[in-house]
C-alpha cells in the first residue's frame, strides 16, 4: 500500500471517532481492509507511540503520523529476551527495556492473544516469560496484577503481583512509601544533593503535569537527589523516590532547571522557553536502577539492582569523553 499523508492534529470534529475512521477519511476513502492493514502493520503513530488498535478513539489535539515504513518492535520487545530477576507464586520481577509500555491502553484490553503479540506490553512479555519458565501455557495462568509502572521510554526494574495477596500487600507498601525505588538519570549542568518537594497537579496551566503553590491543591511529591558523577557539562544523578507520582522525577528536575536529557515533554522553562537539549541522548535518560520491598507472603526483604543498559552506558561514556 503506497499511501502517503502528512502528519495531522485531531480536530474537534474528529474527536471520539476511531483511528480507522479518521484515517480513512483523511486518506480519501480507501477500503476498510487497506486502512486496517496500515494500522496492523505498525505504520501509524498517535502521539509518540505506534498505535495498532484500529478502534482507538481519538482525542482533540492528538497528533497522528502515517509512517512511510512499518516501525519494527524494539529489539528487546520479545519474550525470549526479557530478563526475569525473580519468580515465585506471588511476585515476578523483570528488567524492563526502553520503548515498551508497561501496561496496555484501556481501549486495547480486549485484544486477542494474537493481536497482543503484534504490539506487546511489558505485562504481556512477562506473562509469556512466566509461562515459559513454568512450562505452562501463559493463557492458562492468572493475569499479572499491576502495582506500579514505568514510562514507555524508561528502562529498569519492575515488579508484578501474581496473587491477590501480593497485589494487596505490595499496594499497601507503595502507598506507605516503604518500597525502595532509586533511578539513575543524566541532566545538563551541575546539581547538588538536595530534596525536592512540591504538590503536583495534572495541569499546571500549560496542559502538562507540574507543581502548584496553591495551598491544599495537588498531591505531595518528594524526590531525594544525589549526584553520582560529574560529567563535562552534565551530571549523572541518583534519584530516590519517597513518593511515586506520575512523571515525578522528570517534573522535579525540569522545574529545577535541569530537565532529564532526551525528555521531549518536560523541557520548558518557567517562561515557556524550551530548553536546548544538545546532549544527543538516545532516548529519555532515565533508568530504574534499584528496587526493594518486603515479600508479601514471607515478609522477607527482597532487593535488586540493575546497572545502566547499554544505550545509556554508551551515552554516559560519550559525555565523559567531552572533557578529554
Amino acid at each position: 500500500m503506497s499511501f502517503t499523508l502528512a502528519p495531522f492534529t485531531v480536530t474537534p470534529q474528529e474527536v471520539g471517532f476511531t483511528l480507522a475512521k479518521v484515517l480513512r477519511a483523511r486518506l480519501g476513502g480507501p477500503s476498510w481492509t487497506d486502512v486496517r492493514k496500515l494500522i496492523a502493520a505498525r505504520r501509524v503513530k498517535v502521539g509518540d507511540s505506534v498505535c495498532s488498535d484500529e478502534a482507538r478513539r481519538l482525542k482533540e489535539d492528538e497528533v497522528v503520523v502515517l509512517l512511510e515504513h512499518p516501525k519494527p518492535l524494539p529489539r528487546a520487545a520479545h519474550p525470549e529476551r526479557l530478563v526475569v530477576r525473580h519468580l515465585d507464586e506471588h511476585v515476578v520481577v523483570v528488567e524492563k527495556p526502553a520503548g515498551v509500555n508497561t501496561v496496555r491502553h484501556p481501549a486495547e484490553l480486549e485484544w486477542s492473544e494474537e493481536r497482543r503479540e503484534l504490539d506487546p506490553t511489558l505485562q504481556d512479555l512477562t506473562q509469556w516469560a512466566v509461562g515459559r519458565q513454568l512450562n505452562r501455557d501463559a493463557r492458562d495462568l492468572p493475569r499479572l496484577r499491576i502495582v506500579h509502572r514505568l514510562d514507555k521510554e524508561t528502562s529498569g526494574l519492575v515488579v508484578f503481583a501474581r496473587s491477590a495477596l501480593a497485589e494487596r500487600e505490595l499496594g499497601m507498601q507503595f502507598r506507605k512509601h516503604t518500597v525502595v525505588r532509586r533511578y539513575l538519570t543524566v541532566v545538563p549542568g551541575i546539581l547538588g544533593t538536595q530534596t525536592i518537594k512540591s504538590n503536583l497537579v495534572p495541569d499546571r496551566g500549560d496542559g502538562r503535569r507540574g507543581s502548584t503553590k496553591l495551598p491544599g491543591v495537588g498531591k505531595e511529591a518528594v524526590t531525594h537527589v544525589t549526584p553520582e558523577e560529574r560529567l563535562p557539562g552534565y551530571t549523572l544523578l541518583s534519584c530516590r523516590l519517597e513518593t511515586g507520582r506520575t512523571h515525578q522525577i522528570r517534573i522535579h528536575l525540569s522545574e529545577a532547571g535541569h530537565p532529564v536529557c532526551g525528555d521531549k515533554v518536560y523541557c520548558k522553562k518557567a517562561n515557556g522557553e524550551v530548553f536546548d537539549d544538545r546532549s544527543g541522548a538516545p532516548r529519555l535518560a532515565l533508568h530504574a536502577t534499584e528496587l526493594g520491598f518486603e515479600h508479601p507472603a514471607t515478609s522477607g526483604h527482597l532487593h535488586w539492582t540493575m546497572p545502566l543498559p547499554l544505550d545509556l552506558a554508551k551515552f554516559a561514556d560519550r559525555l565523559r569523553g567531552l572533557g578529554s
